[in-house]
């Protein structure tokens, strides 16, 4: 068995990076590592900064106080089009940069499958974290009376949902979010379909999109602690806050589920260790 494995190894047309070092201290004198947290904090800045302002337009269109037509505005399959849109472009602009994570599920998902170190993840995530608060406090300052009359785009739990749904749908829909992360990234995928000219970033922004038009009727989607937690930080409402570890506990939980379905399931690196592992006993 171990022989095969080694076989198979040697004569594949495709070679996985090596795993990167847990804690990589050098990171930090590194240009390239600074380069990559600037992209990170810009990319979910511009995220932020256009899907928060979708939302709040849209309940300033739909609004019966102000405009009687109710099926005005872009509706749930528009403000679903600029999350997904936006991730499709943003990941465009940046995977090369910094991986395009955006997202500090994504981030701890890859850190999971040993795709980035322990520095590189937590400094990713509070690069994140600043851009989505940054990207929100300028919508509020841009238009601070409809943010705050419209709840400044905060994920919230709706009501008739209880918090075990609300947790359960960010769970699947995270998984949903890094599983096709890894997919659309994995060096075997990319060298069985060379043939077909599809960009990562297109399905990774469709999985993004298809999450939200199920989950917006009861979380208003999360998938993104970032996203979340920027919002409720400039809005500083209660419930905003009484529902945010949902946005936090459901996506992480999620991303783990991904990276082992997608690390030892899929590529079976469980498999390949074991092999491994018997071949040099």
């Amino acid at each position: 068995m171990g022989k095969d494995i080694e076989v198979a190894e040697h004569g594949r047309d495709y070679q996985d990076p090596p795993p990167v070092d847990f804690f990589d201290a050098d990171e930090l004198g590194s240009w390239s590592f600074y380069r990559a947290l600037i992209a990170e904090f810009v990319a979910t800045l511009l995220f932020l900064y256009i899907t928060v302002l979708t939302v709040i337009g849209y309940k300033a269109q739909t609004d019966p106080d102000t405009n009687p037509d109710q099926c005005g505005g872009v509706g749930i399959l528009g403000i679903a089009w600029a999350f997904g849109g936006m991730i499709f472009v943003l990941v465009y602009c940046t995977a090369g940069i910094s991986g395009g994570h955006i997202n500090p599920a994504v981030t701890f998902g890859l850190f999971l499958a040993r795709k980035v170190s322990l520095v590189r993840a937590v400094m990713y995530m509070v690069a994140q974290c600043l851009g989505a608060i940054c990207g929100v406090g300028l919508v509020k300052s841009f238009q601070k009376s409809y943010y705050i009359r419209y709840g400044g785009g905060a994920n919230e739990l709706a009501e008739g949902y209880n918090k075990g749904t609300g947790l359960g749908a960010e769970i699947i829909g995270t998984f949903v979010l890094v599983y096709t992360v890894f997919s659309a990234t994995d060096p075997k995928r990319n060298a069985r379909d060379s043939h077909v000219p599809v960009l990562a970033p297109l399905p990774i922004g469709f999985a993004v999109f298809m999450v939200h038009l199920a989950t917006i009727p009861i979380t208003g989607t999360g998938i993104n602690p970032a996203r979340s937690f920027g919002a409720a930080v400039i809005y500083g409402k209660e419930k905003a806050w009484d529902d945010q570890w949902i946005f936090w506990v459901g996506p992480f939980i999620g991303a783990a589920i991904a990276a082992f379905y997608h690390q030892y399931i899929l590529r079976a690196a469980a498999v390949k260790a074991l092999g491994s592992f018997r071949s040099n006993a």
